[in-house]
């Protein structure tokens, strides 16, 4: 590899270690938890303490790692600081209903009048608690790419939700008080007890919105496979978060197949070829990415063994195993057996015929 030349692995990701925050996102059914369960797994090896997140309402960190997570972080088994929680980016609904939400059709319109902040705020309680937990890195599992951008803009959500709150506090009276015990007030103006609330949120939103515009403590990893639809919403992705000023310059390329494992199988030959043009297509959109390609592989990644030895095609390029030949050697043994047997046979219809002589 040239001097300057992006790598085609994660190693220079895994070595950064000032990196706070990671994000694996893209288009569905491209292996996102696959690759960041990998990712979290080669972490685990290098930091004090990895937490992984799943943010996508079809949690699959559980089937990942074959352990049952829920929305508190949970010790992963086979390791001794490697955490994971799955977490609803949508507000607990039935939760809310014993808060007098369903009875209080204020609240509802509320929330409904400003589009995303019910989702803002949950995702404000998900990072204030993460925010009091002490790890060295977390890595979001994050839902498809649409979703993963709503919740990246989040923080924008929050900060129009706050100012249109602010702007009917005078016009809201002793609807306040309803709302005040709703977030847990007690005693005091409940105006200034809900207001206090929403800017303590938007707070630390704007706290961790600004890591997330640091390169040096958060960066995007965009998981993708090659084929036309996946490379555009990639691109689609790459634009975004540009937008967002988040920092992105790794792409993971999942489910390539590898000529040299086709056979002679006609398909796997058409696929392999159509795989290729947008491989080249890659290469040359993001020639200044570092760009991983991972195999597709037989049977399905799940448990940590699996992803232990998956992860390691993050940081050492995969080569894929030479097919099974035979060998000269073995070919003159089986011919060699062969001639025998045939000699056997003309032996023995000669001395049958002189028997019957």
């Amino acid at each position: 590899m040239a001097e300057g030349q992006p790598s085609s692995s994660l190693q220079s990701l895994v070595d950064q270690h000032d990196l706070k925050w990671i994000f694996v996102g893209g288009k569905g059914g491209v292996g996102k938890t696959t690759c960041s369960s990998s990712l979290a797994v080669q972490l685990a090896a290098v930091r004090q303490s990895v937490l992984i997140i799943s943010t996508d309402p079809a949690h699959n960190l559980s089937d990942a790692f074959k352990q049952k997570f829920t929305k508190t972080p949970t010790l992963v088994e086979g390791f001794t600081n490697l955490f994971a929680m799955e977490v609803d980016p949508n507000p607990d609904v039935g939760g809310m209903e014993q808060l007098e939400w369903a009875q209080d059709s204020f609240l509802t319109e509320l929330a409904g009048s400003i589009p995303g902040i019910d989702e803002a705020m949950s995702f404000a309680e998900v990072m204030k608690q993460v925010q009091t937990l002490d790890y060295s890195c977390i890595v979001f599992d994050t839902a498809p790419t649409g979703h993963t951008l709503r919740l990246l803009n989040f923080p924008t959500i929050l900060e129009k939700g706050l100012s249109k709150v602010m702007s009917l506090k005078g016009a809201m009276g002793g609807l306040m008080g309803q709302m005040g015990r709703m977030l847990g007030g007690g005693d005091g103006d409940p105006t200034e007890q809900i207001m206090g609330k929403m800017e303590g949120m938007l707070d630390i939103v704007k706290k961790i919105n600004e890591q997330f515009k640091d390169p040096d403590l958060t960066t995007f990893v965009c998981v993708c496979i090659p084929e036309f639809l996946s490379l555009y919403e990639t691109e689609r992705l790459v634009q975004e978060l540009a937008k967002y000023e988040i920092d992105t310059h790794n792409i993971v390329i999942n489910q390539v197949i590898y000529p040299d494992t086709v056979g002679g199988s006609k398909l796997l030959e058409a696929r392999v070829r159509m795989q290729q043009k947008y491989l080249d297509q890659f290469y040359d959109l993001y020639e200044d990415f570092h760009i991983v390609k991972m195999p597709l592989l037989e049977e399905e990644v799940r448990g940590v063994d699996a992803l232990k030895l998956f992860s390691r095609n993050l940081l050492v390029p995969y080569v894929p195993p030479v097919p099974r030949q035979v060998g000269t050697a073995r070919e003159a043994e089986l011919k060699a057996e062969v001639k025998a047997l045939k000699d056997q046979v003309e032996a023995l219809q000669k001395e049958l015929r002189t028997l019957r002589a």
